[in-house]
């Protein structure tokens, strides 16, 4: 992988990573668009190191907070119900990180092969997001009511569960697939389990913490095989943290009040145009995947 490779797929990554389309298909389509060699399950959890060291600092005072009550509970030391939550949170992120934990090492091969087949990151992202478009209408049709319905009021974090973390952590563990987005399927899992937009995203960026981190450092024997040297992916890492932190300030103000719509809308078209290319033979279904 050259340097100028780097540049451009950090900055995929980082521009994508929290945008509900696809960070791993985005990093794969690039290289297939561009005829260079797929740069591999392992660079891609190796860069998401860099975004999540992103949501690190963005949500430090979440996070500390979030930690200092969960290592409280552990002695049993309670501070109130401000403190009982965040002790709460650090337990929900946990339980909702087993799926994905489990799941990623039983199919770490197929996330390395099969599953990087454009037909499939085709579908994953026509059908994730006709499913986020769903999920998105419902949390609008809440916010706004209409002629024959009245306002409903949406779930806030101080409402999630164990049996919801569950499922938003089996939401997490669909993003295993290119093409699904790890916070476009945690979203869309939240919004139809009736939270608000931004009680999803922020559960999701943080669900994503522990998965992403292990996932990165896990894949870190493989840099310098050849196929993901170490010179361009830290390089990468780095410009996918700068980029990712401007991308999440920008994303968390983009939903407090704005819709989803134009990411359906993408994530359908590029789809689409993707069947179309595979189709008429431009771009073959394994195009720049490595040989083992």
């Amino acid at each position: 992988m050259s340097w100028f490779e780097s540049l451009v797929l950090g900055l995929v990554q980082g521009l994508t990573e929290f945008l509900p389309i696809s960070s791993s298909a985005h990093l794969r389509l690039t290289a297939a668009f561009a005829d260079w060699p797929d740069p591999g399950a392992a660079f891609t959890a190796i860069t998401q190191i860099g975004t999540e060291a992103a949501v690190l600092i963005y949500f430090r005072r979440d996070i500390a907070r979030i930690v200092s009550a969960w290592f409280r509970s552990l002695t049993g030391r309670r501070a109130g119900a401000g403190r009982d939550h965040d002790a709460m949170m650090g337990w929900l992120v946990i339980v909702g990180s087993l799926p994905i934990g489990v799941l990623g090492l039983l199919l770490k091969d197929a996330i390395a092969g099969p599953f990087r087949d454009l037909r499939l990151i085709a579908t994953t992202l026509v059908v994730m997001g006709v499913v986020l478009g769903v999920a998105d209408r419902l949390a609008a049709r809440d916010a706004t009511g209409g002629r024959h319905r009245a306002v409903r009021t949406r779930k806030g974090l101080t409402e999630l569960g164990v049996k919801d973390g569950l499922i938003f952590g089996f939401c997490q563990a669909i993003a295993l697939v290119p093409g699904v987005s790890r916070s476009g399927a945690t979203i869309s899992g939240g919004l139809l389990l009736g939270y608000t937009r931004e009680a999803a995203a922020r559960y999701s960026f943080l669900l994503a913490v522990p998965a992403v981190l292990a996932s990165g450092l896990f894949e870190l024997k493989d840099a310098g095989d050849g196929h993901t040297a170490w010179g361009p992916t830290l390089f990468a890492t780095l410009v996918a943290f700068v980029m990712g932190y401007a991308v999440i300030a920008w994303f968390m103000r983009f939903i407090s009040s704005k819709s989803f719509m134009p990411f359906v809308i993408y994530r359908i078209l590029l789809g689409l145009l993707l069947f179309a290319l595979v189709g008429a033979g431009v771009l073959a279904p394994h195009a720049g995947e490595l040989s083992s």
